[in-house]
């Protein structure tokens, strides 16, 4: 694989194909889950599966924000002031867009890190294939 990435590829991340790739995509992996995470010994040996979970758990997080984002003013309106309703949303639309920037991150990385697995298989290739 080129050392090539796409747009939204992680900066902690080093390029699919070279030598430190598999590390630092667990490495940074291994950031975005909780930290028990770090117990299971099958999280290291496979990093795809790591991948996954971290994928599924990030999923989750920008379900709940969604979530979270559509009933605030029902949940918190007799509690916090409007102007505090405001930030809440806010909050919620900047770490909205900031989780599913990670999440299309983290896909990303599982799909390269899926490319190890199944090296001749162009699903896996195309995003790392500059468009010209």
């Amino acid at each position: 694989m080129s050392t090539y990435v796409p747009p939204g590829w992680p900066a902690q991340v080093h390029p699919p194909g070279t030598e430190r790739f598999e590390d630092t995509a667990m490495t940074w992996l291994l950031e975005l889950v909780p930290p028990e995470y770090r117990r299971y010994g099958v999280l290291r040996r496979y990093p795809v599966a790591l991948a996954r979970m971290a994928r599924h758990h990030v999923s989750a997080s920008v379900d709940a924000a969604r979530e979270g984002f559509r009933t605030a003013r029902v949940e918190l309106g007799d509690l916090v002031p409007p102007h505090g309703v405001e930030a809440v949303l806010d909050t919620y639309r900047k770490e909205g867009a900031r989780m599913v920037a990670l999440l299309q991150a983290i896909e990303l990385v599982e799909t390269a890190l899926r490319a190890r697995e199944r090296p001749g298989d162009p699903e896996y290739r195309r995003p790392f294939t500059p468009k010209i």
